[in-house]
């Protein structure tokens, strides 16, 4: 198996992570996306999507999704844990990460889709080309903002994002609030304490310098 992915991306950051955590180790292989190496036609035949990360393995199955990249991965190596022990765990944990990718995850990716003049006609990833919507910032940001408002809320009666276990939805939930703080300028408020007091506990983590 070999991963193709950008030290850039927080897609490809989510992956990294789950290696750490999990004890894992792969070839690493580079993609440039300052470059445009994504659209390349070599990558394209290995992700048509023209997107990090890709898993290949070694029959020449790409799988270039980070959630189905995690599962298959948990498959093979299934400890420790991180998609959950139990049935009840599993769903939970599906559950409170889907939550991140669609409340934190894309709302911070979809602002800085919109705003950065290096995105201009490339507001959505993928294959296909779309024109930014300069509108769609200020209400990316606030739903953000709601983001780490309703987390705090979840944090306040758990350790960890789907319970007292750490998890994907606690990798997905870090790498949502460092690139929101880094490329959004939209940093933790500091009333939040929940949410501050989870992330420098999950901060603290080995795992996260991948």
């Amino acid at each position: 198996m070999k991963l193709y992915q950008a030290n850039s991306s927080p897609n490809s950051r989510r992956v990294r992570i789950y290696l750490a955590e999990k004890g894992i180790s792969m070839p690493i292989v580079p993609v440039d996306l300052a470059a445009k190496e994504q659209f390349s036609e070599p990558y394209a035949e290995i992700n048509p999507r023209r997107v990090v990360p890709t898993l290949l393995l070694d029959d020449g199955t790409a799988i270039g999704e980070v959630p189905a990249i995690l599962r298959y991965l948990e498959e093979i190596h299934p400890a420790p844990p991180l998609l959950g022990s139990t049935a009840k765990a599993k769903a939970l944990v599906t559950m409170w990460e889907r939550r991140v990718e669609q409340e934190g995850f894309a709302s911070a990716m979809e602002a800085v889709r919109n705003a950065v003049p290096g995105l201009k006609g490339r507001a959505i990833a993928g294959p296909h080309d779309y024109e930014q919507i300069p509108a769609l910032v200020e209400r990316s940001k606030a739903r953000v903002g709601n983001f780490y408002a309703d987390f705090n809320a979840r944090l306040a009666e758990v350790s960890f994002i789907a319970g007292d276990e750490f998890s994907v939805a606690d990798i997905t939930a870090i790498v949502t609030v460092d690139f929101a703080t880094r490329a959004v300028g939209l940093a933790m408020p500091e009333e939040l304490t929940a949410l501050r007091r989870w992330y420098d506990d999950v901060s603290a983590r080995p795992s996260m310098a991948a």
